[in-house]
Order: C-alpha cells, then sequence, then structure tokens
C-alpha cells in the first residue's frame, strides 16, 4: 500500500469519526428537545427534533436524515412514548418526509434560494403524509373510526401539521447557518464556499424566519382551544 492510500484512509477514518461525532450530537439534541419541552394538542405533540434531524440531512445527505430520524423514534419509543409503535410509526414518517424533502433539495442546490425551497417543499411534504397518516393509523391506537378522524382534518389535523412545519422550518433557517459555522470554526467539518454569504437578502431572510417562527407560536395558541394544552416535561 503506498503513502497516499495510507493517508487518504487515514483522512477517510478521520471524516467518517467526525461524521458520527455530529450526527450523534443532533440526534443528543434531538432527544433533549423530546425530553424537555413538548407541547401537546389533544392527542398531537409539538416539539423540535425535526430542527435537528433536517440539518443532518443538510449536512450529510438524505440518507443522514433518515438514519438519525430513526434514531430519534427509538430512543423516544422506549423512554418518553406514552404511543406505543403506532405513535413511533407516524414520528419516523413524519420527520422522515420532513428531513428528506428539505435535504433532497438543499443537495442538488446548495444555496440559500434551495435551503428555502427545501424547507418550504418539505412543510407541504410533512402535512401530507402526517395526514394520510393520521387518516390510516389514528383510528388504531385512538379506538375510533376513519370518518371521525378525517373530520377532524379542517379544524385540527391540518392546520396543526402546518403551523408545526412552519414553526421546525423557520428554526431550522435560524439556527443551520451559525450552527454550520461552529463545527466549520472547530474542524469538524471542512470549510465549504457554499455557505451562506451575510447579506442583505440572508438578514432578511433572518427575520422573516424569526417572525414566522414567532406567527407560529401565536398561531398554535390562536387556534386551538387552551383547555387542550398540555406541556409535557420529562
Amino acid at each position: 500500500m503506498s503513502v497516499k492510500s495510507v493517508s487518504a484512509n487515514n483522512g477517510s477514518n478521520r471524516f467518517n469519526v467526525k461524521k458520527m461525532t455530529i450526527l450523534s450530537m443532533f440526534i443528543a439534541l434531538g432527544y433533549v428537545c423530546l425530553f424537555v419541552f413538548r407541547i401537546k394538542v389533544q392527542f398531537l405533540t409539538l416539539e423540535f427534533k425535526d430542527v435537528f434531524i433536517t440539518m443532518s440531512g443538510f449536512i450529510f445527505g438524505p440518507l443522514a436524515a433518515v438514519a438519525v430520524a430513526l434514531a430519534e423514534t427509538l430512543l423516544e419509543l422506549i423512554t418518553i412514548s406514552d404511543t406505543g409503535f403506532w405513535g413511533a410509526l407516524m414520528n419516523f414518517a413524519g420527520s422522515a418526509s420532513f428531513a428528506v424533502t428539505a435535504s433532497l433539495i438543499y443537495k442538488f442546490n446548495k444555496t440559500y434560494k434551495g435551503a428555502v425551497i427545501g424547507l418550504v417543499a418539505a412543510v407541504f411534504s410533512m402535512t401530507a403524509v402526517m395526514l394520510i397518516m393520521n387518516i390510516l393509523i389514528t383510528p388504531i391506537y385512538t379506538h375510533t373510526d376513519m370518518k371521525t378522524v378525517a373530520g377532524m382534518i379542517p379544524k385540527l389535523l391540518l392546520p396543526f401539521n402546518v403551523i408545526k412545519g412552519m414553526l421546525n422550518a423557520a428554526v431550522a433557517f435560524i439556527l443551520y447557518k451559525p450552527l454550520a459555522q461552529a463545527l466549520r470554526a472547530t474542524g469538524m467539518l471542512p470549510k465549504s464556499s457554499t455557505s451562506f454569504s451575510v447579506s442583505k437578502k440572508s438578514i432578511l431572510g433572518l427575520v422573516v424566519a424569526v417572525l414566522i417562527a414567532a406567527a407560529s407560536v401565536v398561531l398554535i395558541f390562536i387556534l386551538f382551544d387552551g383547555s387542550s394544552f398540555e406541556f409535557v416535561k420529562k
């Protein structure tokens, strides 16, 4: 084996270790969000684990997002979940559809515009997937009929999933750049010429994302009956 091959193998091994370290960090951060702070609206749950699943996809691609989503789902299932297998299946479907859609678009268009398009598409993708899953699976573990669940779509399921998607998309957009820059500054990620530049457009995007996040929180409290809220801390 040549010196060049040994050097390449060592470089690949170092990258794999760094990649696993970063993915483990995202899994831990997502789990902390689940463990520390969740809002339940009836049988639905609002949390922020999809933010970190999406970031893993932005950095390492859609397959990494799937892996992190699966790890988060299994951790939740064996520790704090109260919805069992069917809830875990729905959680995985929602997180994976959101993160994979966003990261797949960003993979082929690693620009400011690509990130925005990816996150917007992710909101629609997750909403569609969750409505289908709700119709098919929710009757099983809530012991109700499909017609009743379908009747929940206009006032509960559709607005909740859209708002949850908007909130996670906005927070992911806000956090991705500073977190990626921090990882590059520490040498955990290589330098990249495709990272967002500080410009009027990026600042405006950040302001819009903050406003969307704030509006999403307000909408959650306005659209849903306050008596249905439960702040879950484990």
